[in-house]
């Protein structure tokens, strides 16, 4: 016998569960809930900035009046009414009737999650290969691996995924014989980067996926948060054959109700109902109500004025932060929209081997490696900016770069402990990643 297990069902686990990992972030969210610790971890919105007051009065009335049909069974599409308001909402982005949006091909998810995890079960099988930004989303990198899925990861720079990488990546992978199902990507406030796909490249991106064959997998939860003029429009907004739109509702209004969808291609409907029924029959009626009534009698334009206001102040809190308390050799990039911060680290500095001392010094973050399939990315780490409030951020930062001033002087005293093996290229900056071969 060669080693033992407190888990007497390891022997009969399906083959897919094997390399299941928790979450990075999942695994920080005990530690950094504690009120003592600064969290630069999560990527909660500020749920206080919404009218509270009116927004429960409204779930009120929905148990309290409409219940019969909230509170009940739904169909596995969702409901007519909902599907109706997310194409409203997808026009604000260009993505409308005259570019093949329709009611008719929305199919409505429990967040954003489950979207992802329904299209990796129509195309995914086992050992096929999907292309994504590096780095990329955790929660999109646990449902690959649940399908079995490789994820090979396309380098970014500051204006996004870089198409030349793209090209060379999938030119590579066709002489290695692998088949590359699709490219899924974040282009616009990327999560974790916060960096935005240029509209030349969203052209030429597109361009070589087409021309691959391969699907688009569009992920954009973002894309109504900019803080800098408007964002480019999605790759949906320029092509519909070939590309699924998925978004959620948890950034723009409520992370509770667990409200996302998909917009794909209209022969592919029926299959993602189908899949998504056996999953879950359908998705909750009531939370489909609480986002339609607010979509329908509340000023929710308004209120993403007022998010992007909130994140932008707290953005600037954050870079300024950065730019007055980092050390030397650190960079970052400078989001216009979204959530989140991407700071690679001095040379040396390990974010994942640091973090314990970034706990015991009270202040949270993600370590880079979380957003990698293979492990790397041990040099960066991702920084939320949308929960605390100003003041907060600032002490974050404060408490971070002691940290990080504590292990390089201990570097200098008794020299480099790994890290070099897990370093990515940057993105937002100039230094390339690794070949993908």
């Amino acid at each position: 016998m060669t080693g033992t297990t407190l888990d007497d069902y390891t022997d009969r686990y399906a083959r897919r569960v094997r390399g299941m990992t928790a979450s990075e972030i999942r695994a920080l969210f005990a530690v950094a809930s504690r009120p003592e610790v600064v969290s630069l971890a999560g990527g909660a919105p500020y749920i206080a900035a919404l009218p509270l007051d009116a927004v429960g009065e409204m779930l009120g009335r929905l148990g309290s009046e409409h219940g019969t049909t909230t509170l009940q069974y739904g169909i596995g599409q969702g409901t007519l009414e909902l599907r109706e308001r997310i194409c409203e909402v997808m026009s604000l982005s260009g993505i409308d009737a005259a570019c093949g949006a329709s009611p008719e091909d929305v199919v409505v998810t429990v967040g954003g999650q489950q979207a992802l995890d329904l299209v990796a079960r129509l195309f995914l099988d086992p050992g096929d290969v999907v292309l994504a930004e590096g780095p990329t989303y955790v929660g999109a990198l646990g449902v690959f691996q649940a399908a079995q899925a490789q994820v090979v990861h396309v380098p970014m720079d500051a204006d996004g995924l870089i198409p030349e990488a793209l090209e060379t990546a999938i030119a590579d992978l066709a002489r290695a014989g692998r088949r590359v199902k699709f490219l899924y990507t974040i282009p616009t406030y990327q999560n974790p980067a916060g960096v935005t796909l240029s509209e030349e490249r969203r052209e030429r991106v597109l361009d070589i996926c087409e021309r691959a064959g391969l699907l688009v997998i569009e992920d954009d939860p973002y894309g109504q948060l900019g803080f800098e003029g408007e964002a480019p429009a999605p790759l949906r907004a320029r092509r519909r054959e070939g590309v699924f739109y998925l978004s959620t509702f948890s950034k723009t209004f409520a992370p509770g109700l667990r409200v996302g969808w998909i917009l794909a291609p209209h022969a592919v409907r029926d299959k993602l109902v189908i899949a998504s029924e056996a999953q879950i029959l359908c998705p909750s009626g009531f939370a489909q109500a609480a986002v339609a009534t607010y979509l329908g009698t509340m000023p929710w334009r308004q209120q993403l004025k007022v998010y992007r206001e909130v994140y932008r102040e707290r953005r600037d809190a954050l870079l300024d932060a950065l730019a007055d308390l980092m050390p030397e050799g650190t960079s970052w990039t400078t989001p216009a929209g979204g959530l989140f911060v991407w700071a690679t680290l001095p040379e040396g500095l390990d974010s994942k081997a640091m973090m314990p001392r970034a706990i015991a010094a009270r202040v949270a973050y993600v370590p880079g490696t979380g957003f990698y399939a293979d492990g790397t990315g041990t040099d960066a780490m991702r920084l939320n900016f949308s929960f605390p409030p100003p003041e907060r951020i600032r002490e974050g930062v404060r408490r971070l770069a002691g940290v990080m001033e504590q292990e390089i002087a201990t570097r200098r005293v008794f020299g480099a402990v790994g890290g070099a093996a897990g370093r990515r290229g940057r993105p937002g900056s100039d230094v390339p990643g690794p070949d993908l071969a």
